[in-house]
């Protein structure tokens, strides 16, 4: 399924319906952050990600590695994808690029979610070819999208 057939493969912004550009600002921020760090580790996603400098083994484990998280709550892989291409690998060269998105892509099924974890990787294994990508996946999310009892 193309990009153009698969809304979650689709690099789309997200839309300012609250008219604050509060999205927009995290990705200018990461883009800007990106240009002065050399990181080992960097992790994109949603808020799942977002939330991860919060916890003590962030600062244990991944703050030694010089770690960038490009989390924003919300995101979907559209998004995700759609940051990726406008500036957030453009300046950094990691070893590892972690991903985890896709729990907030309502009303997509789970072959188009997977086709949207499938382009980001794709994309980060274009523009960053010396990076090993990891992908984390949260349990049941993809038998909940087909109507099964995942949890």
């Amino acid at each position: 399924m193309s990009g153009e057939e698969n809304p979650a493969s689709r690099p789309t912004p997200v839309q300012d319906v609250q008219g604050d550009g509060r999205w927009m600002s995290l990705h200018h921020r990461f883009v800007a952050d990106s240009k002065d760090k050399e990181p080992e580790v960097v992790f994109i996603g949603d808020s799942l990600v977002q939330l991860m400098h919060q916890c003590e083994i962030w600062r244990e484990l991944f703050s030694p590695l010089h770690a960038l998280n490009f989390g924003i709550g919300g995101d979907s892989t559209q998004h995700v994808l759609w940051r990726l291409e406008n500036g957030e690998l453009e300046h950094i060269r990691p070893k590892i690029v972690v991903v985890w998105v896709g729990t907030n892509n309502h009303g997509h099924t789970a072959e188009q979610v997977t086709g949207g974890i499938k382009a980001i990787v794709q994309l980060v294994n274009q523009r960053q070819p010396q990076a090993r990508v990891v992908v984390l996946v949260r349990g049941g999310v993809w038998e909940k999208k087909n109507g099964g009892g995942g949890t």
